[in-house]
């Protein structure tokens, strides 16, 4: 498989504390990859180093073979990368139609806007709510909508941190085969996630961090059998 994403030395500190030390990651174009790690690993800061939302101290960002180290969030975005943080990141006061438009407005028009919303609508199961204020939707369908707001522009790399938290067990199943469903359309996603059920469900492979560095790289078997992961993480909150 060719990467889609290659972190070379990637480094980043906050006031003497280290959030990025040192990773190197490649992850394969149609890869369903999920990243772990214990309270303070480092994996939201690594999400932001990625997006551009925080700048490295050293190192190199290359997506899809471009370096994408010195780009702003909105220029990666165009490149192809989307991302659903894990606070829903909606606009409540307005209808799940009218936070579609939103997300689409700048990149799709006329019966193309419509059709992808009808699609994204379907995908999501949101049809029958399309009406609806998005601030009245159940958490998991809030969770869907903003899925569905990352994915309609059709993004090569879809970035999720934590997107089951809150989740009822049945919400996390249906979160998962949407996931394979984007995945099946050639859509490769990068996870950030606590609940190692849901893990299982979607990761080919999954890395481990752990004080801002790469801890264990592997298969879901290997990492759950790994002797060190027990001790630091399975279980951990999120920072």
């Amino acid at each position: 498989m060719n990467p889609i994403l290659e972190v070379s030395k990637l480094n980043k500190s906050f006031g003497g504390v280290t959030v990025a030390r040192d990773i190197d990651f490649v992850l394969d174009a149609g890869a369903m990859h999920c990243l772990i790690g214990p309270n303070g690993a480092g994996k939201s800061s690594f999400f932001r180093l990625l997006l551009g939302e925080h700048a490295p101290d050293s190192g190199a960002i290359r997506f899809s073979g471009d370096d994408i180290t010195a780009l702003r969030s909105f220029e990666r975005i165009r490149k192809g990368i989307s991302v659903k943080f894990q606070v829903p990141g909606i606009f409540k006061a307005l209808s799940v139609r009218q936070n579609l438009e939103v997300a689409f407005q700048h990149h799709l028009h006329g019966a193309s806007l419509g059709g992808t919303i009808r699609r994204v609508l379907e995908f999501t199961n949101l049809t029958g709510e399309a009406a609806t204020h998005a601030g009245v939707l159940s958490h998991g369908q809030q969770q869907w909508l903003e899925i569905g707001m990352a994915v309609g522009v059709e993004p090569k790399l879809l970035l999720l941190d934590e997107p089951t938290a809150g989740m009822s067990p049945d919400e996390t199943r249906k979160t998962g085969e949407m996931l394979h469903e984007l995945n099946a359309r050639g859509i490769t996603i990068l996870a950030v996630e606590h609940d190692m059920a849901f893990v299982q469900q979607i990761a080919d492979s999954v890395t481990v961090l752990h004080m801002g560095a790469i801890f264990a790289k592997g298969s879901i078997d290997e990492i759950t059998e790994h002797p060190g992961v027990q001790e630091i993480y399975l279980g951990a909150a999120d920072e």
